[in-house]
């Protein structure tokens, strides 16, 4: 099966919905990365996500709504809750919240009772979502474990045939997935991401609780390996080790590539993954990737957390 190409124009985005609405799956643009969309309704159609990712079942998925009337339509929100997504949405931010009636397949939900949604904000998925109608359970668009898609080449070298389409929006300008918000009951940071942990706190007037560790995973990205490059990841060095490639950050003489030579953190989180896959495919058997220190502060948190989850055992 031939994995069609579409280019974001109006046409190229109303066959993306009418696909969507077929079964078929259909990977698009958000600016975090790219999702691999299926209509969160179809039963058929969200199995086949986890088929073509090999994804784990008990993984929850996110579903992405083109504003907050169709969010309040599919789940209940706290206070909390809708404070975040009035400041926030759309944008780089998901919310785990109490799921409402039964519109959704269940494998979108992996048998819970909470639903991860997110309002994403790039005029191609918010096009797309609005011209589909409905739902989409959209995880990034790649092979489950491995590094996340930025570009839609990305996607294709992935999963090229076996998806149906993908949108070809250009590179995702943050780079990173969403950071997660659970309400259990009060805010608890599920995962980082693209909207710094410090702007949710601000807005919510205190300090998230935090996922506890060993946990059933209760929304994505919370898998101990995953992001995974194929060369073992080591992290926190400030000198390659011996014969390994370098990936560095701010001032870092010799590196293979840089996150951002400036040290900005917007910059490397744009960078991370796609550098991940360069050096991946440049790596030679048994060769390593050794990455320079990143600061654990703002977008550090979230490029830190994917880089540990990089480096872990598997």
């Amino acid at each position: 099966m031939p994995t069609l190409a579409l280019a974001p124009t109006p046409d190229g985005l109303n066959r993306a919905a009418g696909m969507l609405r077929a079964g078929d799956l259909v990977a698009f643009p958000t600016e975090t990365v790219y999702g691999l969309g299926a209509d969160a309704r179809n039963d058929i159609a969200v199995a086949r996500i986890f088929q073509a990712k090999g994804r784990p079942r008990f993984n929850p998925l996110i579903v992405h709504l083109p504003d907050l009337a169709a969010a309040r339509e599919i789940a209940a929100f706290p206070d909390e809750a809708l404070r975040l997504a009035s400041a926030f949405w759309p944008g780089a931010l998901t919310l785990v919240l109490p799921l409402k009636g039964t519109a959704l397949s269940p494998l979108v939900t992996a048998g819970l009772d909470t639903v991860a949604l997110r309002v994403p904000d790039h005029p191609v998925a918010h096009t797309l979502l609005e011209t589909f109608g409905g739902p989409v359970a959209a995880p990034s668009a790649n092979p489950s474990g491995k590094v996340s898609p930025t570009r839609a080449a990305h996607v294709l070298e992935g999963l090229s045939g076996r998806i149906e389409a993908v949108v070809d929006g250009g590179p995702c300008p943050v780079g990173v997935e969403s950071t997660i918000i659970g309400f259990t009951p009060t805010p608890a940071l599920l995962r980082p991401g693209g909207l710094p942990v410090e702007a949710i706190e601000a807005c919510l007037g205190g300090a998230l609780t935090r996922h506890a560790k060993g946990a059933r995973p209760n929304a994505p990205g919370q898998l101990a390996s995953h992001y995974a490059p194929a060369a073992a990841v080591r992290l926190g060095r400030t000198t390659p080790e011996p014969g390994d490639l370098w990936l560095g950050f701010g001032p870092t003489p010799g590196a293979d590539l840089n996150l951002s030579e400036s040290g900005d953190l917007v910059e490397a989180a744009a960078n991370l993954f796609h550098h991940l896959r360069s050096l991946d495919a440049r790596a030679a058997p048994g060769q390593g990737i050794s990455v320079a220190p990143v600061p654990p502060h703002g977008l550090g948190h979230a490029i830190n957390d994917r880089l540990r989850r990089a480096a872990a055992p598997r």
